[in-house]
């Protein structure tokens, strides 16, 4: 005969578990996405909750009164929103370069909803947003996030996690700084060749005044820009990998900020 307990404490154990879980799904990305049905996320929190469950070593949580264990809580809560914030960092960089590229086409007027960031990007961010996304799943970033997320409960148990401000700050400003690097290196074609472009439109205007270069150049940008942009399509694979990189490193230095 099958026998198994679950008293009190193994439900507020599994409780502060599916807390850690819920708020890493709802903010990371892939997961966070508005087009994935909030109830496919809160189902595979809790199944993944299950599973941490039966696999993480259990450990007494201690706390005297109800708002001890509400404290417990928002720690837990925290730790899974910092983790997803840290990888969801990196796909702002996506929506970036697709900003650099359509304002220098002349297409940073047409903008769209993107499900991913709930923010409305131009249409290039939207290419390479999607493009990009769909090499990380590809690559099974996915299952690595759910992996790292499992091994923090290693690193940091239930009840571990601390904040320093210090950690966190040179975390941010180390990604700040290479935000700008990674986003010019993938719209670098698109941007080198606006500046040629732009170059060659303004020794045409000094040669033929009489030409309207404001109306041919945006023509020509349109043109120009999309030709680069389905010319560079092959280097998308490495932008990824590239972004991949960075997203594990982003999720290493958040985890050991908070050991």
């Amino acid at each position: 005969m099958l026998e198994y307990d679950f008293t009190y404490a193994n439900l507020e154990y599994f409780l502060l578990i599916l807390i850690r879980v819920a708020s890493f799904v709802f903010t990371a990305p892939f997961f966070s996405m508005n087009n994935m049905p909030r109830r496919v996320r809160a189902g595979l929190s809790f199944f993944v909750a299950v599973l941490l469950y039966q696999s993480v070593p259990h450990q007494g949580v201690v706390y005297d009164t109800l708002i001890g264990y509400f404290v417990i809580v928002v720690k837990e809560m925290v730790t899974g929103l910092i983790i997803g914030f840290g990888a969801n960092l990196c796909t702002s960089v996506v929506a970036f370069a697709g900003q650099i590229a359509d304002m220098e086409m002349g297409l940073s007027m047409a903008s769209l909803l993107d499900p991913a960031t709930r923010q409305n990007i131009t249409l290039t961010g939207v290419y390479y947003n999607y493009m990009i996304l769909l090499m990380l799943m590809i690559s099974g970033m996915h299952r690595y996030l759910l992996q790292a997320l499992a091994e923090t409960y290693t690193l940091i148990p239930i009840n571990g996690a601390v904040f320093p401000k210090e950690a966190f700050l040179a975390a941010l400003l180390e990604f700040l700084g290479n935000y700008v690097v990674i986003g010019f290196r993938i719209c670098l074609p698109i941007f080198a060749s606006m500046i040629i472009l732009n170059a060659v439109l303004g020794v045409l205007a000094k040669v033929s005044p009489q030409m309207n270069m404001f109306a041919v150049g945006i023509q020509i940008k349109v043109l120009l820009g999309l030709s680069i942009l389905f010319l560079t399509t092959a280097m998308l694979p490495d932008a990824a990998s590239f972004l991949y990189d960075q997203m594990k490193h982003m999720v290493v230095v958040f985890t050991e900020s908070m050991m």
